[in-house]
């Protein structure tokens, strides 16, 4: 079985480049989307906790079966943990034997920010140069680097609570666009902007945007609201959105439509890529992409690393499976000689 440590996973970056490999998480991610009908798929499984949330999120085609384990735990970063790590597992379909065991802390980053991407594609007005970040935390540069990669950005003005994760933003940021402008709360940040990204930690009912800060035109990605009671957006902002969501079933438990009572759902991102129904219809209309991370994007970038660490030789064995020359005799691995 391969292992695919961070180490494993940065050199596949490295030899790639940062924005190449951005754009294959994002043609994989759009690829699987596309032909979403192969997929068993199910909304994740969730123990949630008053500090945090456990989940386990699986998807399977008749080839490949995936899943990952991932946290969130907005409380870490106090104690200097992340708020949100996670592991993977790829496995043959025809045996059950796993192929790939990788880290999915970073992997989830990548994934996360190319699911945006493909809502700004679908739903952003295609001359889109101002972004603007709402949170600059673990996501924030992934986010800025998937949204270049179909957008011809040279704006962004982002805000954070937290001055730090600013001035870190600032730093990782400031060769990326023409001009970064920080600002001292939401409306300054969002008052010019073309696209909206919210990327918050709190597990509340929060409302950080309302109709009224938002201009005629703006494409939005929900990106914080993502478990039960956990939201980020006013719900009259939703009343004027074109909202379009990754798997109904999950968002309408922990998307920002648990305020809406499932009414007026635009569809799911992979009706936009299929084609099947309209993404931006014109240059005035708002749109949301209501993004709670489904089980599905984790497959394609699990899938897009195993074929890339064989190409590269990059990543290494471990024995974690019984290999005997009798499959019956499993008592035999305990003999001691």
């Amino acid at each position: 079985m391969k292992v695919i440590t961070i180490d494993a996973l940065r050199q596949i970056v490295e030899r790639l480049g940062q924005k190449a490999f951005m754009r294959e998480v994002i043609a994989a991610q759009e690829e699987d989307m596309g032909r979403w009908d192969e997929f068993q798929k199910s909304p994740r499984h969730a123990v949630h906790y008053p500090h945090g949330v456990i989940e386990l999120m699986p998807c399977a085609d008749d080839t490949l079966y995936a899943f990952k384990y991932v946290n969130g735990h907005p409380k870490n970063t106090r104690e200097g943990k992340l708020s949100v790590i996670a592991l993977g597992l790829l496995t043959e379909v025809d045996s059950g034997y796993p192929l790939m065991l990788s880290e999915m802390t970073l992997l989830t980053a990548f994934r996360t920010a190319a699911t945006t991407a493909l809502g700004a594609k679908y739903l952003a007005r295609a001359n889109s140069q101002h972004l603007a970040l709402i949170g600059t935390g673990a996501q924030a540069e992934f986010q800025l680097l998937a949204c270049q990669s179909v957008l011809p950005l040279h704006t962004v003005s982002y805000y954070d609570c937290d001055p730090q994760a600013m001035d870190k933003f600032a730093i990782h940021a400031q060769t990326a666009v023409d001009k970064l402008i920080p600002c001292t709360d939401i409306a300054e940040a969002v008052a010019e902007a073309d696209m909206v990204i919210t990327a918050t930690a709190a597990k509340k009912k929060n409302r950080l945007l309302s109709h009224q800060m938002v201009r005629p035109g703006t494409h939005i990605n929900g990106l914080g609201g993502d478990c039960p009671g956990k939201t980020e957006l006013d719900p009259a902002l939703l009343d004027h959105c074109k909202i379009v969501v990754e798997y109904l079933e999950q968002s309408r438990e922990e998307g920002e439509i648990q305020n809406l009572g499932g009414a007026h759902i635009h569809g799911e991102l992979r009706e936009l890529i299929n084609g099947s129904k309209p993404g931006r219809e014109n240059d005035q209309e708002i749109t949301l992409l209501d993004s709670v991370g489904f089980a599905l994007e984790d497959f394609s970038i699990l899938r897009l690393v195993y074929r890339l660490a064989q190409e590269l030789q990059i990543g290494h064995e471990l024995e974690l499976m019984p290999s005997l020359s009798d499959p019956k005799n499993l008592f035999s691995l305990l003999k001691v000689s």
